[in-house]
Parts: C-alpha cells; structure tokens; sequence
C-alpha cells in the first residue's frame, strides 16, 4: 500500500508538471497576474486541464483493458493492439463515416465498439483452430489479423479518399484535445470501475474454463464481460485521441512481475501505472523538441517496443 500510495504522488506529480508544459505562458506567476479571465488562465481551462485528465483517462483505461485481454486469452503478450481489436475500432469508425458521416461522435463510437467486439471475437475464433505450441504465436497470430483487418481499412480508405483521416485515427495524439472534445474518455473510466468490481471472476476465468466452471462461475458470461469492456475502451480512446501502442501490453507485465497475477490487487496499480506513463510520455513528447510536438504515439511506441523486447528475451520458450 506505501508503494502505491507513493506511485499515486508520482502520478499527481506528472499531471501538474503537465498542466504548466507547453508552447503557451501557463505558469503560477501569470494566473495570479491574469487571472482566470486572462489568457493562461483560458488555455489552461480549455486546453491543459482537458488535455491532462485525458491523459490519465486514456492511460488508466488503456492499461487495464490490456489487463482484462491478457486474463481472458491467458497470454502475457496480448493487448488491443496485438489482437485486432485497435485496427476493427479503426474499420468501423472508418464504415460509420463514410455511410453516416451526420451521426454523432456517440454514435460512431458505439459503431466503433461493435466493430472492435467483432474484431476481438474473430481473433478468439481463430485461436481456437490454430494450435498453440508457443506462448508467441498467440500476438503473432493477433499482429497478423489485425494486418489484414488494417490493410482492408487502408483500401477503403484510399478509395474513399480519406487516408488522412485514417492515419489519424491510427496516429495517437493529444494535441488536439479540448474542452467539450474529451468527454467520451469518461466511458474509460466505467470501464476501469467495472473491471475492478469483476477482478476476482476474471482472476478464476484466466485459470481456464474448466477450472472456471467447476467453481460455478459462468466462463462464456465473464469472457463476453471482458470483451465489451476491452471493445468500448479501444473504441472510445481511438475515436477521441487514437491509438497507443504496447500501453495495454507493457503495463500489466511490470505489475505483474512486481505484485503477482491477482487481479484484485493489479488493477489498481495497473491503472497508476498506465495513467503515469502516459503523462511521462506525453511531458517528453512535447520537450523533446520544443516548441514543436511529437505525437505520443510515437514516444510510446520506441518506449513500448524496447521494453516489449526486453519481456521477449526474458521469458521462457513455452511459458504461459
């Protein structure tokens, strides 16, 4: 409990260093010189405090939607971005615009959470007629579907001349958030509360269906719970500030590796840890080469992938 307790301060620590980091003078001395009618005290209720609980929201979420996945297919090394579950949300945000272009931002998500749902449920099919002998077939596997479910978005894009819109969506990035543009990240956090009050059933369901069963637990019921969660946080997230690699994979294997696989216990952390490096990555995207902004995506993605390596080498042929 210290532990979290001091990765809580940490996590507070970054989201106010994130409130005063940008291009704009948003300092202390300007707000009680300004005011909040003045201009920092605008950008920071417009822009840096939105984009800030965005940050936290999409990280938190994110984090624990890889954790339910990786519960749920039983294998460390899956996450929306490695299931198809990113690219189906991308596919179907993509097919509601292009045939609904009027319908509301509310709408579309839901679109686009339907289309994550069927996404995630084809890769769940597909492993059940492949055998598995090898712990990494099953991303492999994932990283090949979304492949194909990414390259027919790419056609119909291309065809419907909307490839920026695509690269996009597909591009995270929190530069454009505002007030009144963010909203639906709150969904990710009815997402995070019910994977905490469901915690103990999807700890049993990653112990396998049998095992499941026989303590009286519905299996098909807590996998169906899993994957509207994991659908309706990747859909949300892709349509408000898109996709963040390896967010959902990194995450919960550091918990894990620190606290073990009880998921009463990670889910806390994993959200601490989620939101915390997010706000680290977003904090040195926009430092790195100041004034200008590199896209989180990109920071989390050199990050994601040098620590998704590491997780590689360490792990056993085999393991579970």
């Amino acid at each position: 409990m210290p532990a979290l307790i001091a990765g809580m301060i940490i996590t507070i620590a970054l989201a106010i260093v994130s409130l005063f980091v940008g291009v704009s003078d948003v300092s202390l001395a300007s707000l009680l010189s300004g005011g909040w009618e003045g201009r920092p005290g605008e950008v920071l209720l417009i822009s840096r405090i939105p984009r800030t609980v965005a940050l936290v929201l999409a990280g938190a979420s994110m984090a624990i939607s890889g954790l339910v996945m990786q519960m749920i297919v039983r294998n460390r090394f899956v996450e929306p971005g490695t299931t198809g579950t990113s690219e189906s949300a991308a596919l179907g945000f993509l097919v509601v615009t292009i045939f609904a272009p009027g319908w509301p931002l509310m709408a579309k998500m839901a679109v686009a959470a339907l289309f994550a749902l069927g996404g995630t449920a084809l890769f769940l099919r597909v492993l059940r007629a492949v055998p598995l002998r090898d712990v990494l077939l099953v991303p492999l596997v994932g990283i090949m579907l979304g492949g194909i479910v990414g390259a027919i978005g790419a056609f119909i894009a291309y065809r419907t001349n909307l490839m920026g819109s695509m690269l996009a969506w597909n591009m995270g990035d929190f530069s454009g958030v505002l007030r009144g543009r963010y909203e639906l990240m709150w969904f990710g956090l009815a997402g995070c509360i019910l994977a905490y009050i469901a915690a103990d059933r999807f700890t049993v369901a990653g112990m396998g269906k049998d095992f499941t069963t026989n303590l009286g637990l519905n299996h098909r019921s807590v996998m169906i719970l899993g994957l509207v969660i994991v659908s309706v946080v990747s859909a949300v997230v892709l349509v408000s500030v898109g996709s963040i690699p390896f967010l959902g994979l990194i995450v919960p294997n550091v918990v894990s590796m620190l606290i073990g696989d009880n998921m009463r216990r990670t889910v806390p952390w994993v959200a601490v840890g989620g939101a915390g490096m997010v706000l680290a990555c977003d904090i040195v995207g926009r430092l790195i080469r100041y004034p200008y902004e590199i896209p989180i995506s990109v920071v989390m993605g050199v990050v994601g992938s040098m620590l998704f390596l590491y997780l590689l080498l360490r792990t056993p042929r085999g393991a579970k």
